[in-house]
Protein backbone atom coordinates (compact mmCIF):
# COMPACT_ATOMS: atom_id res chain seq x y z
CA UNK A 1 0.00 0.00 0.00
CA UNK A 2 1.04 3.63 -0.94
CA UNK A 3 1.51 6.15 1.99
CA UNK A 4 -0.13 9.32 1.77
CA UNK A 5 2.87 11.88 1.29
CA UNK A 6 1.80 15.34 0.25
CA UNK A 7 -0.96 18.27 0.76
CA UNK A 8 -2.54 17.30 -2.09
CA UNK A 9 -4.17 14.04 -0.60
CA UNK A 10 -4.80 15.49 2.74
CA UNK A 11 -7.09 18.29 1.62
CA UNK A 12 -8.83 16.66 -0.73
CA UNK A 13 -11.98 15.57 2.18
CA UNK A 14 -11.87 19.36 3.43
CA UNK A 15 -12.62 21.00 -0.17
CA UNK A 16 -14.72 18.19 -1.82
CA UNK A 17 -15.63 14.80 -1.44
CA UNK A 18 -16.13 14.08 -5.29
CA UNK A 19 -13.36 15.75 -6.81
CA UNK A 20 -9.79 15.69 -6.10
CA UNK A 21 -8.37 18.87 -5.87
CA UNK A 22 -4.27 20.20 -6.10
CA UNK A 23 -2.93 22.30 -3.36
CA UNK A 24 0.52 21.36 -3.63
CA UNK A 25 0.69 24.25 -6.56
CA UNK A 26 3.02 27.41 -5.19
CA UNK A 27 3.38 28.86 -8.29
CA UNK A 28 -0.09 28.66 -9.66
CA UNK A 29 -3.09 29.75 -8.08
CA UNK A 30 -6.80 30.83 -8.85
CA UNK A 31 -7.35 34.43 -7.53
CA UNK A 32 -11.12 34.91 -8.50
CA UNK A 33 -13.31 33.37 -11.41
CA UNK A 34 -16.47 35.06 -12.29
CA UNK A 35 -19.06 35.41 -15.90
CA UNK A 36 -16.53 32.80 -18.05
CA UNK A 37 -13.02 33.99 -16.87
CA UNK A 38 -10.65 33.08 -14.29
CA UNK A 39 -7.53 35.28 -13.13
CA UNK A 40 -4.57 33.55 -12.94
CA UNK A 41 -1.34 33.86 -11.24
CA UNK A 42 1.43 32.18 -12.81
CA UNK A 43 4.71 32.95 -10.92
CA UNK A 44 4.54 36.09 -10.93
CA UNK A 45 2.25 36.51 -14.14
CA UNK A 46 -1.40 37.28 -14.48
CA UNK A 47 -3.51 35.84 -16.66
CA UNK A 48 -7.44 36.25 -17.37
CA UNK A 49 -8.32 33.51 -19.38
CA UNK A 50 -12.14 31.99 -20.39
CA UNK A 51 -13.40 28.53 -18.42
CA UNK A 52 -16.63 27.30 -19.58
CA UNK A 53 -17.44 25.73 -16.16
CA UNK A 54 -17.60 29.68 -14.48
CA UNK A 55 -21.08 30.59 -15.10
CA UNK A 56 -21.82 32.81 -12.16
CA UNK A 57 -21.34 36.33 -12.54
CA UNK A 58 -20.16 37.26 -8.69
CA UNK A 59 -16.51 38.55 -8.65
CA UNK A 60 -15.10 37.86 -5.31
CA UNK A 61 -12.35 40.32 -5.69
CA UNK A 62 -13.25 42.78 -8.26
CA UNK A 63 -9.98 45.09 -7.75
CA UNK A 64 -7.77 42.47 -8.78
CA UNK A 65 -8.87 42.00 -12.06
CA UNK A 66 -7.34 45.50 -13.32
CA UNK A 67 -3.76 43.47 -12.40
CA UNK A 68 -4.22 40.92 -15.27
CA UNK A 69 -0.92 41.36 -17.27
CA UNK A 70 -3.01 39.83 -20.40
CA UNK A 71 -6.37 38.30 -20.91
CA UNK A 72 -7.94 35.98 -23.87
CA UNK A 73 -10.98 37.11 -25.25
CA UNK A 74 -13.22 34.88 -27.01
CA UNK A 75 -14.34 35.94 -30.64
CA UNK A 76 -18.49 35.69 -31.84
CA UNK A 77 -16.78 34.64 -34.86
CA UNK A 78 -14.79 31.35 -33.32
CA UNK A 79 -11.06 31.49 -31.56
CA UNK A 80 -9.78 34.10 -30.17
CA UNK A 81 -7.08 36.22 -28.83
CA UNK A 82 -4.76 37.45 -26.76
CA UNK A 83 -4.61 41.00 -24.99
CA UNK A 84 -1.50 42.45 -23.58
CA UNK A 85 -2.11 45.09 -20.79
CA UNK A 86 1.44 44.69 -19.47
CA UNK A 87 4.19 46.03 -22.19
CA UNK A 88 7.23 44.23 -20.17
CA UNK A 89 5.84 41.18 -20.10
CA UNK A 90 8.19 38.36 -21.41
CA UNK A 91 6.92 36.41 -24.21
CA UNK A 92 7.88 33.16 -22.18
CA UNK A 93 8.50 32.55 -18.85
CA UNK A 94 8.74 29.83 -16.21
CA UNK A 95 6.67 28.18 -13.52
CA UNK A 96 7.71 25.65 -10.91
CA UNK A 97 6.00 22.89 -9.44
CA UNK A 98 8.24 21.28 -6.70
CA UNK A 99 11.60 20.45 -8.41
CA UNK A 100 10.20 20.75 -11.62
CA UNK A 101 10.53 23.71 -13.81
CA UNK A 102 8.11 23.88 -17.12
CA UNK A 103 8.59 26.50 -19.92
CA UNK A 104 5.18 28.57 -20.80
CA UNK A 105 3.89 31.05 -23.32
CA UNK A 106 1.00 32.57 -24.87
CA UNK A 107 -0.64 30.08 -27.14
CA UNK A 108 -3.78 29.68 -29.34
CA UNK A 109 -7.08 28.85 -28.13
CA UNK A 110 -6.36 30.31 -24.77
CA UNK A 111 -3.57 28.10 -23.38
CA UNK A 112 -0.27 28.21 -21.80
CA UNK A 113 1.60 25.18 -22.42
CA UNK A 114 0.73 23.49 -18.82
CA UNK A 115 -2.65 22.39 -17.33
CA UNK A 116 -1.86 22.67 -13.57
CA UNK A 117 -5.19 20.74 -12.42
CA UNK A 118 -2.52 17.40 -13.89
CA UNK A 119 -0.39 17.77 -11.05
CA UNK A 120 -2.50 15.45 -8.65
CA UNK A 121 -1.69 12.89 -11.57
CA UNK A 122 2.14 13.90 -11.36
CA UNK A 123 2.37 13.26 -7.91
CA UNK A 124 0.58 9.45 -8.23
CA UNK A 125 2.99 8.66 -11.72
CA UNK A 126 5.86 9.88 -9.17
CA UNK A 127 4.99 7.90 -6.29
CA UNK A 128 3.95 4.71 -8.02
CA UNK A 129 7.16 4.64 -10.28
CA UNK A 130 10.10 5.53 -7.90
CA UNK A 131 8.08 2.75 -5.54
CA UNK A 132 8.90 0.34 -8.25
CA UNK A 133 12.35 1.66 -9.57
CA UNK A 134 13.50 0.54 -6.47
CA UNK A 135 13.74 -3.03 -7.70
CA UNK A 136 13.23 -3.16 -11.51
CA UNK A 137 13.44 -0.66 -14.48
CA UNK A 138 10.40 0.96 -15.32
CA UNK A 139 9.03 1.55 -18.97
CA UNK A 140 6.57 4.54 -19.77
CA UNK A 141 5.05 4.95 -22.58
CA UNK A 142 2.95 9.00 -22.77
CA UNK A 143 0.52 9.11 -25.46
CA UNK A 144 -0.92 12.35 -27.08
CA UNK A 145 1.99 13.80 -24.67
CA UNK A 146 1.65 17.73 -25.97
CA UNK A 147 4.43 19.29 -24.04
CA UNK A 148 5.88 16.58 -21.37
CA UNK A 149 4.66 17.35 -17.89
CA UNK A 150 3.74 14.28 -17.41
CA UNK A 151 6.48 12.72 -18.93
CA UNK A 152 8.62 15.28 -16.66
CA UNK A 153 6.99 13.71 -13.85
CA UNK A 154 8.34 10.15 -15.24
CA UNK A 155 11.81 10.55 -15.72
CA UNK A 156 12.06 12.57 -12.73
CA UNK A 157 10.96 9.55 -10.95
CA UNK A 158 13.93 6.93 -12.59
CA UNK A 159 11.38 5.81 -15.06
CA UNK A 160 13.09 5.34 -19.31
CA UNK A 161 10.40 7.04 -21.02
CA UNK A 162 8.75 7.05 -24.70
CA UNK A 163 6.87 10.29 -25.20
CA UNK A 164 4.81 10.47 -28.41
CA UNK A 165 3.03 13.28 -29.96
CA UNK A 166 1.92 14.09 -33.51
CA UNK A 167 3.26 17.72 -33.15
CA UNK A 168 6.59 18.50 -33.72
CA UNK A 169 6.21 21.66 -32.27
CA UNK A 170 4.81 20.09 -28.87
CA UNK A 171 7.33 17.59 -28.79
CA UNK A 172 10.24 20.64 -28.96
CA UNK A 173 8.63 22.13 -26.28
CA UNK A 174 8.67 19.35 -24.01
CA UNK A 175 12.42 18.65 -24.90
CA UNK A 176 12.75 21.96 -23.67
CA UNK A 177 10.85 21.27 -20.13
CA UNK A 178 13.30 18.37 -19.63
CA UNK A 179 15.93 20.08 -20.10
CA UNK A 180 14.79 23.18 -17.86
CA UNK A 181 14.13 20.52 -15.08
CA UNK A 182 17.67 19.18 -15.29
CA UNK A 183 16.53 15.70 -16.61
CA UNK A 184 18.21 15.89 -20.39
CA UNK A 185 20.45 12.85 -19.57
CA UNK A 186 17.90 10.69 -18.54
CA UNK A 187 16.85 8.44 -20.77
CA UNK A 188 13.71 9.57 -22.80
CA UNK A 189 12.51 9.04 -26.44
CA UNK A 190 10.88 11.79 -28.40
CA UNK A 191 8.05 10.55 -31.36
CA UNK A 192 6.43 12.48 -33.93
CA UNK A 193 3.71 10.53 -35.34
CA UNK A 194 -0.24 9.50 -35.37
CA UNK A 195 -0.48 7.49 -31.89
CA UNK A 196 -2.67 5.01 -33.55
CA UNK A 197 0.05 4.31 -35.89
CA UNK A 198 3.21 4.31 -33.24
CA UNK A 199 1.08 1.81 -30.96
CA UNK A 200 0.60 -0.71 -33.59
CA UNK A 201 4.65 -0.67 -34.71
CA UNK A 202 5.09 -1.41 -31.28
CA UNK A 203 2.94 -4.02 -31.19
CA UNK A 204 4.78 -5.77 -34.43
CA UNK A 205 8.26 -4.72 -32.48
CA UNK A 206 7.29 -6.28 -29.33
CA UNK A 207 7.89 -3.64 -26.84
CA UNK A 208 6.57 -3.33 -23.38
CA UNK A 209 5.69 -0.73 -21.01
CA UNK A 210 4.70 -0.82 -17.22
CA UNK A 211 2.98 2.52 -17.37
CA UNK A 212 0.83 4.12 -20.21
CA UNK A 213 -0.34 7.46 -19.78
CA UNK A 214 -2.68 9.23 -22.83
CA UNK A 215 -4.30 12.63 -22.74
CA UNK A 216 -6.71 12.26 -25.78
CA UNK A 217 -8.06 15.46 -27.54
CA UNK A 218 -11.88 15.32 -28.35
CA UNK A 219 -11.34 15.73 -31.99
CA UNK A 220 -7.27 15.93 -33.98
CA UNK A 221 -5.32 15.62 -36.85
CA UNK A 222 -1.91 13.42 -36.83
CA UNK A 223 0.96 13.91 -38.25
CA UNK A 224 0.17 12.68 -41.76
CA UNK A 225 -3.70 14.13 -41.53
CA UNK A 226 -4.76 11.47 -40.05
CA UNK A 227 -8.37 12.07 -38.16
CA UNK A 228 -8.80 11.32 -34.05
CA UNK A 229 -12.14 11.10 -32.85
CA UNK A 230 -12.68 10.40 -29.23
CA UNK A 231 -16.12 8.59 -29.36
CA UNK A 232 -15.30 6.44 -32.23
CA UNK A 233 -11.36 5.94 -31.43
CA UNK A 234 -10.61 5.61 -27.77
CA UNK A 235 -11.67 1.91 -26.93
CA UNK A 236 -10.30 0.67 -29.62
CA UNK A 237 -6.55 2.65 -28.77
CA UNK A 238 -7.34 1.39 -25.30
CA UNK A 239 -7.49 -1.92 -27.00
CA UNK A 240 -4.44 -2.03 -28.97
CA UNK A 241 -2.28 -0.34 -25.47
CA UNK A 242 -3.40 -3.70 -24.08
CA UNK A 243 -1.31 -5.45 -26.05
CA UNK A 244 2.02 -3.64 -24.70
CA UNK A 245 1.57 -3.89 -21.40
CA UNK A 246 4.12 -6.00 -19.50
CA UNK A 247 3.83 -9.02 -17.47
CA UNK A 248 4.29 -6.44 -14.59
CA UNK A 249 1.95 -3.52 -15.55
CA UNK A 250 2.09 -0.72 -12.71
CA UNK A 251 -0.17 1.63 -14.38
CA UNK A 252 -2.72 2.76 -17.24
CA UNK A 253 -4.11 6.22 -16.97
CA UNK A 254 -6.87 8.06 -19.03
CA UNK A 255 -7.51 11.86 -19.08
CA UNK A 256 -10.10 13.95 -20.67
CA UNK A 257 -11.48 17.42 -21.23
CA UNK A 258 -14.10 16.30 -23.41
CA UNK A 259 -17.20 17.89 -22.50
CA UNK A 260 -20.41 15.65 -21.92
CA UNK A 261 -17.78 12.31 -21.30
CA UNK A 262 -18.38 10.66 -18.26
CA UNK A 263 -15.80 9.50 -15.76
CA UNK A 264 -17.51 6.47 -15.82
CA UNK A 265 -17.38 5.95 -19.26
CA UNK A 266 -13.63 5.90 -19.12
CA UNK A 267 -13.97 3.35 -16.12
CA UNK A 268 -15.76 1.03 -18.06
CA UNK A 269 -13.55 1.24 -21.03
CA UNK A 270 -10.59 0.05 -18.80
CA UNK A 271 -12.91 -2.54 -16.90
CA UNK A 272 -13.75 -4.15 -20.37
CA UNK A 273 -10.12 -4.39 -21.48
CA UNK A 274 -7.03 -3.70 -18.74
CA UNK A 275 -9.07 -5.15 -16.25
CA UNK A 276 -10.16 -8.64 -18.33
CA UNK A 277 -6.24 -9.39 -18.70
CA UNK A 278 -4.73 -8.05 -15.40
CA UNK A 279 -6.79 -7.94 -12.56
CA UNK A 280 -6.35 -4.63 -10.53
CA UNK A 281 -8.05 -1.80 -9.24
CA UNK A 282 -9.97 1.08 -11.52
CA UNK A 283 -10.90 4.51 -9.82
CA UNK A 284 -12.22 7.33 -11.58
CA UNK A 285 -12.93 10.89 -10.30
CA UNK A 286 -12.87 14.58 -11.16
CA UNK A 287 -9.89 17.08 -10.92
CA UNK A 288 -10.10 20.48 -9.93
CA UNK A 289 -8.27 23.56 -8.92
CA UNK A 290 -9.40 25.99 -5.23
CA UNK A 291 -9.59 29.69 -5.81
CA UNK A 292 -7.48 31.30 -3.22
CA UNK A 293 -8.39 32.03 -0.03
CA UNK A 294 -12.21 30.80 -0.95
CA UNK A 295 -14.60 27.81 -0.77
CA UNK A 296 -14.99 27.73 -4.50
CA UNK A 297 -13.59 25.08 -6.65
CA UNK A 298 -12.87 24.86 -10.28
CA UNK A 299 -13.62 21.19 -12.18
CA UNK A 300 -11.31 20.94 -14.46
CA UNK A 301 -11.80 17.59 -16.29
CA UNK A 302 -11.91 13.84 -15.66
CA UNK A 303 -10.01 10.89 -15.36
CA UNK A 304 -10.24 6.96 -14.80
CA UNK A 305 -7.02 5.06 -13.48
CA UNK A 306 -6.43 1.06 -13.53
CA UNK A 307 -3.51 0.43 -11.26
CA UNK A 308 -1.59 -2.92 -9.91
CA UNK A 309 -1.79 -2.10 -6.23
CA UNK A 310 -4.85 0.58 -5.09
CA UNK A 311 -3.46 4.03 -4.31
CA UNK A 312 -4.98 5.57 -1.08
CA UNK A 313 -5.60 9.40 -1.39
Amino acid sequence: MFVKSSKIFRQNKVLGDNMKVVKDFNDYEILDMASGQKLERWNEVILSRPDPQIIWGIKTRPSLWDSADAKYKRSNKGGGEWYIYNKDMSSSWQIKWRDLTFNLKLMGFKHTGIFPEQAYNWNIIREKINSETKKREVNVLNLFAYTGAASVAALSAGAKVVHVDSSKGMVDWAKENVKSSGLDDKPIRYIVDDVVKFVEREIRRGNKYDVILMDPPSFGRGSNKEIWNIETDLFKLVELCKELLSDKPIMFLINSYTTGLSMNVLSNILKLTIDKEHKGFISCDEIGLPMKDSNLLLPCGIFARWESEKYED
